[in-house]
């Protein structure tokens, strides 16, 4: 057995017919487990077995039991889309899994029947590593495995016409994920640029966040049973925009990396 050291970039990827996780070291990946409970315990058996970076399909960092997003966490943000800024609590909702795509992977717009106006929000997600249930904050920080990137992708008519967010974020390809897990990084100082065509539109950073990371993750585990493999997006900072088909959006988060996907 072996001991994962801290800092860490983790991925999930596609080879043949197996899918696992495995440890990103230059161009090469180190295989770990295709057990995503193993490598957040720190329990696999590491053989030592790499491939090429080039020549696998790297997947959506995690198949999580359910994406849970906070809204409005970000003043600015929840005043260009009509929410309350500097909420005591967040605004809670969920995403399908169904939703999600990986980097590199096409945003598919529904028909303008359904919705006219899809928009991005480029968010640091968190990944749990360990089950947890009303968890204290001064301990929340030890329940995330990693941090990923996650773009929130939103049809803003339609959750300005529901009284919840379900319709307007549950899309299929709405919840692009990754390209990596990274460990070791601090979530609550992290900087957020979001680029449409390559032109900034997003630029913020956690430690701007109107409500703690810590606080986030204690308060929705008084909620809802957190599992290893779920993803916790923290909310996006101002400059949610429009996207139309041709487009290509890329969330940067730094010491992460860039999760780039393109409109359709």
């Amino acid at each position: 057995m072996k001991t994962l050291e801290k800092v860490r970039t983790i991925v999930r990827y596609k080879c043949g017919d197996n899918v696992s996780y495995g440890i990103v070291d230059g161009d090469e990946i180190i295989q770990l487990s295709n057990d995503f409970a193993e490598v957040a315990n720190n329990e696999f058996t590491y053989e030592g077995e790499r491939v090429k970076y080039s020549e696998v399909e790297i997947l959506a960092p995690v198949a999580p039991s359910k994406i849970v997003n906070f809204g409005w966490t970000y003043a600015a943000h929840a005043k260009e889309t009509g929410g309350e800024a500097n909420r005591a609590e967040p605004f809670l909702f969920l995403k399908p899994t169904s939703s999600i795509i990986s980097d590199q992977e096409e945003i598919v717009l529904p028909p303008t029947t359904l919705t006219k106006q899809v928009e991005l929000e480029g968010e640091v997600a968190l990944v749990i590593g360990k089950r947890g249930k009303n968890i204290k904050e001064e301990d929340a920080l030890d329940y995330v495995f990693g941090c990923t990137i996650f773009n929130d992708v939103t049809a803003r008519d339609l959750t300005k016409l529901d009284p919840q967010f379900t319709r307007g974020k549950g899309f299929d390809t709405f919840g692009p994920l990754g390209p990596c897990i990274v460990t070791g990084l601090d979530p609550m100082n992290l900087k957020i640029v979001t680029t449409l065509n390559g032109n900034v539109v997003q630029e913020g950073n956690t430690n701007e966040m109107s409500l703690s990371i810590p606080f986030l993750i204690s308060w929705v585990s008084q909620i809802m049973t957190l599992e290893p493999g779920d993803v916790l997006a923290t909310g996006s900072p101002s400059g949610s925009c429009p996207m139309k088909s041709g487009d290509v959006v890329e969330v940067d988060v730094e010491h992460i990396g860039k999760l780039c996907n393109y409109v359709k």
